[in-house]
Parts: C-alpha cells; structure tokens; sequence
C-alpha cells in the first residue's frame, strides 16, 4: 500500500490534483504526531506531581476523556464529511467565523510551540555529551535547532506525498525503542520501590492535586490524536478518517501508561524527578547501565524528527484550509506544484524559529513549552467538542441528517466536561499567556476581512475581540509585574 497517491486527474481549471492518504498512512500520521518529546518526559513530569495511585487516575481520566474526543473526530468525520481540517473547521461551523478563526490560529501556534519542545529535547539529549548545548537552551543549540527548522522546511516544501511516506517509515522506527524500554523496564522491575512509589513523595500534595498536576503533560501527548481529522482533504476514503483517530490513539494510550507506570518501579519517585530530560532514558540507565541511556537517546532523536514532520504538515494545512475559507489572508491558501501550502508552511517555520529564540529566557525552556502547547490547544479542542454536542441535540439545524443518537449525546457531553476541566487544571497562568498570542492574532482576521470587503466584526464578535485584548493586557501586566514567570 503506498503512502499517499494523487488522484488520478487534475481539476478543470489545471489545479494539481491532490494527494490521497490510505488508512494506514492516516494511522500513522496520528501516532506519529503523538509519540513524540512528550512520551521521553514522561517519567520525570509525573515524578514531579504524583505517585503511582495519582498516575493511574491521572491516565484513566485522560484515556477516558481523550477516548470521548477521538471519538468526536470520528463522529464529526461522518456527520460532516463537508468539513476539512477538523478543528478549525468544526469550530467556525459551530460557533461563527471569528471563534474559528480563534481554534485555527490556537491550533496553529500550538503545533510551532510543540515543534520547539522538539528541538530543546534533542538538544538536550546530545547536551549530556556536548555541554555547550546545555539543556537545549544554550545560545550554540538555538543555532543548532533553527538550522534543523529550516532544513525540514525546505524538505516538507518538496512535497506532501514525500513527507508522509518519510512519517510512515520513521513512525515504525520510533515505537520499537519505547516498546523495548517498556519491556526491560519490566525485567528489572522492583516491586518494594514501586510500593514505595505508590502514595507519593512526600513533596506532593493531595490527591486530587496530584492528578490535577498531571493534566497538561497528558494533553500535550495526546496532542495528535486529532491528526487524521485535520488532514481530512486529502483522505482516500472519508470513514478512513474516524477509523485512524481511535485506532492511533488506542495504540498510544497503552504505551504512554506502560511508559509512566513501569518507571515507578526503577527508582524512587523523588530520584525520577531530579533527572536529566529525556528522563526515559535516566530511568532505563538506572536498569540496565549506560547502554540502555543511549539506546532511548537514539530513539528519542528519530521520535522527535518524525513528531516533528507530522506536526509541520498540520500546522501548514491548517492554515491553508483556513485561508481557502477566506478566514485568514489570502496568501496563505497559495500551494505548489507538489500541493504543499508553501506560505503557510513558511509562516509555521518562521513562528516556531520566534518561540525557540524566547525558549533562552525561561528557566526550563522544555517544560514551558510543553505547557504552553497544552493550554493553546485547549480551546480548539473545547469548540469541536462542543460542536459535537450541538449536533447531538439539534442536527437538523447543523446541516446533519437524522437525529443523534444516545451514544453521540453522552460522548460529546463527556468530551466537552472534560476539555472544560483542563482549562481549569492549567491554572490562570498559561489562560493568560496563551491570550497574549491569541489577541494579535486578529489583524490577521481583519486582513482577511479587508481583503473580502466586509465588515469587521458583528456584535458578538467585537465582544470576544474586547474579552481577548481585556485577558492579553491582564497577562501583559501580570509578567511585567512578576506576578507569573516564564
């Protein structure tokens, strides 16, 4: 089965003709846009917050909740085959032009702060034997990291049909180091550690602030889960869709828990949180010496290029679907011969290049990222399930025949709730600094607008526009004032 194949004739008008993604390379697309940096931090991130009773509702709430919005996309990817670029598209549908343009651009410069996590995570692994690149933030990793930005640019530019074959190849390569860690893990597991481990250090706090603690890093490696849905135009078949989404997150799921869970049983919980990131392969050295560190360093390096790939592609897409729909400047919706969005593409690039540069003032360049994709995402993912939840109880008036069933009602009503919660669990700080992305991000709406000759803004909108520049000013101030910290 090739990896993407375009259609047979091109369009009237001489358009390329688009490239068509079989079942297993959507697959592919959403675990490799999921097994990522996220899965290597792993032990170290949950050390930090909970112990083993915390993990395991930590991952029940997250699989369930993650479970519901997979199963969303692929309700969505059904009901309305009409929508492409999932997110973006679902929220605009539900909830009016503006708030889509909201989930596209959040979507968007969640995927090109996550494309940083990539870099700082390598640069970091090869730090533990190159000390100028320090924790990837040093000013010799930042050259290092923008050099590689740019070479994957100019790589994705040659094609999509190239690039996805490439993710496929290098989605196989990735899984095998994190299966084997698992299974040596295993081996070496000791189970009066793991006992030690099971209520937490005493550092952390209750329970339920345990598990509280732990939501964002479960959404940042979940993110991808929606893959398939966003690269919809190009699906060889539209249930392939659906079918990708909950067949890549199944998969994922029980590795990233195995991962967590099995690490508990190495070291002491307070041990894992003082490693070195990628803490997966401090973990594994602890269990069978020096050669299991380098064997997931080598992992994580092939992971995270593939990750990195996959999310390129996303982000680009996602703009150009947005700028088709005449909801982002025109420019944006130009592509190649190759059917690559070359502008979008480039403006991904040229974000991400910014963010790994602001990267060098935080005091933990990974971890900030990491929580920052996280809470960027989360109003995207918070306008499909709502949408979803609109469909459930009047599909008629969302363009849908039939009326929903019971099943579609409570699956989105859970996904709502819960991408509800996880605004809640990243707290005040990452609300307020994601607002300062979001507020200037509307010139580029009212580019948009300008260019089709239409008013501004309708009542509503101007609302949620002053609600926006209110929250951004409020962060502005909160930073300038110490008040939070990068």
């Amino acid at each position: 089965m090739t990896a993407a194949e375009p259609s047979a004739e091109a369009a009237p008008d001489g358009t390329p003709p688009a490239v068509k993604l079989s079942l297993l390379t959507l697959t592919a697309m959403v675990v490799g846009s999921m097994v990522g940096a996220g899965v290597f931090s792993l032990p170290r991130r949950f050390a930090q917050e909970t112990g083993v009773a915390g993990a395991l509702i930590a991952w029940a709430v997250a699989g369930t909740g993650m479970l519901m919005l997979a199963f969303v996309f692929q309700t969505l990817a059904v009901r309305r085959p009409d929508l492409d670029a999932g997110v973006y598209a679902y929220a605009k549908a539900g909830f009016g032009e503006y708030l889509g343009f909201f989930s596209a651009f959040g979507y968007w410069a969640s995927a090109c702060v996550g494309n940083v996590t990539y870099w700082v995570l390598i640069m970091s692994t090869i730090g533990a034997v190159a000390p100028a690149l320090g924790d990837g933030d040093s000013a010799l990793a930042i050259v290092l990291s923008s050099l590689g930005l740019w070479g994957f640019f100019l790589l994705i530019r040659r094609g999509v049909k190239e690039a996805a074959a490439i993710n496929r190849i290098v989605t196989v390569a990735k899984v095998v180091p994190i299966l084997v860690f698992v299974l040596l893990a295993l081996f070496c597991f000791k189970p009066a550690v793991f006992a030690e481990n099971f209520g937490g250090a005493d550092y952390a706090g209750s329970l339920f602030q345990q598990v509280r603690g732990t939501m964002l890093a479960t959404v940042f490696v979940f993110l991808g889960v929606e893959g398939a849905s966003v690269y919809s135009r190009h699906a060889r078949r539209r249930e392939d869709v659906g079918r990708a989404t909950v067949l890549g997150f199944l998969s994922v799921f029980a590795v990233f828990a195995s991962v967590t869970i099995v690490s508990y049983g190495i070291l002491p919980m307070s041990e894992i949180a003082e490693l070195r990131q990628p803490s997966m392969a401090g973990v594994l050295e602890a269990a069978v010496g020096t050669w299991g560190k380098v064997f997931v360093s080598v992992g994580l390096i092939v992971s995270v290029l593939g990750a990195y790939l996959a999310w390129t592609l996303m982000a680009a897409e996602v703009l150009f679907v947005a700028a088709e729909d005449d909801d982002m400047p025109r420019f944006l919706g130009r592509t190649t011969a190759n059917d690559v969005p070359a502008p979008a593409l480039f403006l991904t690039t040229a974000l991400s290049q910014v963010v790994l540069v602001v990267t060098a003032f935080s005091d933990d360049a990974f971890n900030f990222a990491l929580d920052l994709t996280s809470a960027l995402s989360l109003i995207p993912f918070l306008l499909a399930a709502g949408f979803a939840l609109k469909i459930a109880l009047r599909p008629r008036e969302n363009r849908v025949a039939g009326t929903g069933t019971r099943r579609e009602l409570v699956v989105a009503a859970v996904a709502t709730l819960y991408t509800a919660f996880l605004l809640y669990a990243a707290g005040l700080k990452f609300v307020l600094v994601s607002l300062i992305l979001y507020a200037p991000a509307t010139l580029l709406f009212v580019k948009a607008r300008r260019e089709q000759g239409r008013r501004l803004f309708s009542p509503r909108e101007a609302v949620i526009c002053a609600v926006s520049v209110a929250g951004a000013v409020v962060g502005v101030i909160a930073l300038g004032a110490g008040w939070i910290e990068l």
